[in-house]
Parts: structure tokens; sequence; C-alpha cells
């Protein structure tokens, strides 16, 4: 890991962040102590798999029906 103080950060930051992009991580420090680093983005989503699930949800045939009557005004707030 490689260490540069906030000028030398300031100064190179453009090569710093290409160094970063490959992977390297820059800790920037100040009066030796650091304080801060930089390190590559990681992408958090995992990777989708379409149909994965096939076979194993159902979903209802009444599925869009409309609700009950005291169900639907309990979401429209009217039972309060």
């Amino acid at each position: 890991m490689k260490s540069v103080n906030i000028h030398e950060a300031k100064t190179h930051l453009s090569r710093l962040l290409e160094e970063v992009s490959r992977g390297e991580e820059v800790t920037i420090a100040k009066a030796g102590k650091p304080i801060a680093r930089l390190v590559p983005v990681t992408t958090l989503r995992p990777t989708r798999t379409p149909g994965f699930l096939r076979g194993k949800i159902r979903i209802s045939d009444d599925f869009d029906a409309p609700l009950p009557g005291d169900v639907q005004r309990g979401f429209e707030g009217a039972d309060e």
C-alpha cells in the first residue's frame, strides 16, 4: 500500500486515481499520520441469473382482483 502526504495527493490526484483504478490502495497522511485511504470501488450488486426461481414461485389467479371493501378502506385510512 502506497502512502502520500496531503500536498502530494492534491498535486498528483489524477495519477493516484489511475493507480487506484488498477487495484492499488493509497493512504493519505497528514504529518505522517494516516487520515484517509483511496480504494477501488467494488460492485456490491450480485450477478443476476434470469429464471433461477422458475417453478418455485406461484402467483394466484386472483392476484390482481379487487381487495375486499374493509381491507381497501384500511389501506385508505378510512377505518381510523
